[in-house]
């Protein structure tokens, strides 16, 4: 459906539609939604400027949401597959007026549905698409303490080198997320360097300077605060 015709680049012009749909919401006590086109190139969950056209279009409505497509980094995160991320769509709030923003997205899954229509000619019928609310998997949902625990044991007791783990992004044999991940083989790497990441945030880890055997020379390296295990 198309709402107007008017330039969409022209401010006094989407001011114009904008006190149209104002003035119907008033006459008839209802609420009006506009489904509006975004900008080209990369869409920023939760920009309220993602939208295409004047910046009337913006400022004119009460609450802003964006729809944006699973990014590469969240599909790894989540551990779907980097071709079906597609499939999986997050809304955002953009511009909030009544309510404070949410901190985590609500997703939904694209799926689709056959309409059971198919005939002699056409056997297969139609399938159309729709949306099923869908919630990316719990990072700690179904970890055990003794395996979160088991996992800790190891980095403080540091590699068998006597290097010790680190949680730097572009640490690779020393990274700390390989220790979790060992005793966790069910989460992905992207999972297991966040766990790494709340651990660190906690002071469960904390980086503690020490004399490196294999590049001779001081680093820092990852060590448990035991007082804050889990139990």
């Amino acid at each position: 459906m198309k709402l107007h015709a008017l330039e969409e680049n022209d401010n006094s012009a989407m001011d114009f539609v904008a006190d149209l749909l104002v003035s119907l919401s008033i006459e008839y006590n209802i609420a009006v939604d506009a489904p509006h086109h975004t900008k080209k190139g990369q869409l920023t969950p939760g920009d309220a400027d993602s939208g295409r056209g004047a910046s009337a279009i913006r400022d004119a409505g009460r609450l802003m949401h964006t729809l944006s497509t699973m990014d590469e980094t969240e599909a790894k995160a989540f551990g779907i597959d980097p071709e079906q991320r597609h499939a999986y769509v997050r809304l955002d709030k953009g511009k909030v007026n009544l309510v404070p923003p949410a901190r985590v997205a609500i997703w939904f899954k694209l799926v689709g549905v056959r309409l059971d229509n198919g005939t002699p000619d056409y056997p297969n019928g139609d399938e159309v698409q729709t949306v099923e609310p869908w919630k990316p998997p719990k990072i700690w949902e179904g970890l055990s303490s003794v395996s979160l625990n088991a996992a800790l044991t190891d980095i403080d007791g540091g590699l068998p080198n006597g290097q010790r783990y680190s949680s730097d992004a572009g640490a690779t044999g020393r990274a700390a997320w390989r220790a979790v991940q060992q005793h966790c083989p069910d989460r992905t790497e992207a999972q297991c360097r966040e766990i790494v990441r709340a651990w660190c945030k906690s002071g469960l880890l904390y980086n503690e300077t020490y004399d490196d055997p294999i590049d001779r020379r001081e680093r820092k390296g990852l060590r448990v605060n035991h007082a804050k295990r889990p139990s």
